[in-house]
C-alpha cells in the first residue's frame, strides 16, 4: 500500500516500528557527522550537508503541528523555514526526531486525517512518506560523509513498495532527479535509489 492510500488498515504498531527504525537510522548518520563535514557536498542537488539535515530535522517539526493540532500548512505557515538547526544541529535532530515519533505514536494518532500541501491525507500515508524520505536521505547523507551506505532491509523493502507506484512522476516535482535504469540483477537498494535518480 502506498502513500496515496485512502484507508488506515495498515497495521499500526508495524508502521510505527519501521517509523521508528527510520529515524534512528538518519539519526545516527547525523550523530556520524564531523564538525568538517557540515559544508560538504551531498547527492541532493544543491544541499550541502547541513541542508539536508536541516530538511530533515524542519520535517520532522510538522508532524507535531499536523498530527497533533490538526493544524493546515498555510496555519503553520513559515515557523519551519530556514534553519531549525542552530548552534547544536545534532541536539535539534534530536528533538525533533522525539517530537515526531511521539506526535505519531499518541493513542488515535494515525487514525486521523491530516492536510498537507496537496490536500487532506490519511495520518498513515503520511507516516509511510516521512519513513520513506528518512531512509533514502539516510544513503545521501552516508554518501556524503563516507558512513556505511547499506541500509537496513526492511527498511528499503517498506521503501520500495512505497515508491514504485509513483516513481515516475517523482521528477516532475522539481524535488527528484527522473529514474535511471538500475543495473540487471541488483538488489532493492540500488533498484529504490534508481527510482528516485540515484546511482548506488
Amino acid at each position: 500500500m502506498g502513500i496515496n492510500d485512502t484507508g488506515g488498515t495498515r497495521d499500526a504498531t508495524a508502521l510505527l516500528a519501521r517509523h521508528a527504525e527510520a529515524l534512528a537510522l538518519f539519526g545516527d548518520r547525523v550523530h556520524a557527522v564531523r564538525a568538517d563535514q557540515w559544508d560538504e557536498a551531498t547527492p541532493c542537488t544543491e544541499w550541502s550537508v547541513r541542508d539536508l539535515v536541516n530538511h530533515l530535522t524542519a520535517e520532522q517539526l510538522w508532524v507535531p503541528d499536523l498530527v497533533t493540532e490538526g493544524s493546515t500548512v498555510t496555519e503553520v505557515g513559515g515557523v519551519h523555514d530556514g534553519d531549525v538547526l542552530g548552534t547544536r544541529p545534532k541536539t535539534s535532530w534530536d528533538s525533533a526526531a522525539r517530537a515526531a515519533r511521539k506526535a505519531f505514536a499518541a493513542p488515535g494518532a494515525l487514525e486521523r486525517t491530516v492536510w498537507l500541501s496537496y490536500g487532506q491525507t490519511p495520518a498513515v500515508a503520511y507516516c509511510a512518506q516521512m519513513i520513506t524520505d528518512a531512509v533514502v536521505h539516510a544513503w545521501d547523507l552516508s554518501r556524503a560523509i563516507g558512513a556505511d551506505e547499506r541500509l537496513p532491509e526492511a527498511l528499503v523493502a517498506f521503501a520500495l513498495e512505497e515508491v514504485t507506484p509513483y516513481a515516475a512522476g517523482l521528477s516532475d516535482s522539481g524535488l527528484f532527479a527522473p529514474p535511471i535504469e538500475p543495473p540487471p540483477g541488483d538488489g532493492h537498494q540500488t533498484r529504490l535509489l534508481a527510482l528516485l535518480g540515484r546511482r548506488a
